[in-house]
């Protein structure tokens, strides 16, 4: 078995529509709301709103660990993270994500795209969605993958 590194530990009541979620050291707490889009009120956050958040944050990291293979400089690296909740087609959902990521420092297309391919497959939230939903990768504009 792997070495746990990190355990995070959350309690959630209600469910998406009007719930809360608190993590067990109370640094994160939200009011879980179904959106306007989706019929909701609105008012609080969505758990595609917490996955797009968390994807990204842990994607940017990621990026630190690739740039240090690759030897490149992404310290003012900026993602757009979209996640879209769709029906699958037999009464179920399913998610997309699309990871916009800037690299202003990495002028060579062929590099940032190098780069952005990396972090994909060191990101433990890459590692766990891959083979199970769609995501479209971008570095400067370019598609990855």
């Amino acid at each position: 078995m792997a070495k746990v590194l990190y355990t995070a530990e959350a309690t959630v009541t209600g469910g998406r529509a009007e719930g809360h979620g608190r993590t067990s050291d109370g640094a994160l707490e939200v009011d879980l709301r179904l959106p306007r889009e989706m019929g909701g009120e609105g008012g609080g956050t969505n758990p595609e709103q917490l996955f797009a958040v968390g994807y990204a944050a842990c994607f940017e990291s990621a990026l630190g660990t690739a740039a240090r293979r690759l030897e490149a400089e992404v310290g003012d690296a900026v993602i757009d993270s979209r996640v879209t909740l769709m029906p699958n087609g037999s009464g179920g959902f399913m998610l997309g994500v699309a990871l916009d990521v800037r690299l202003p420092s990495v002028d060579d297309p062929a590099q940032a795209v190098e780069v952005v391919a990396t972090a994909h497959e060191v990101c433990p939230y890459s590692n766990a969605t891959r083979g199970n939903i769609e995501v479209a990768l971008t570095a400067n504009g370019q598609p990855v993958g």
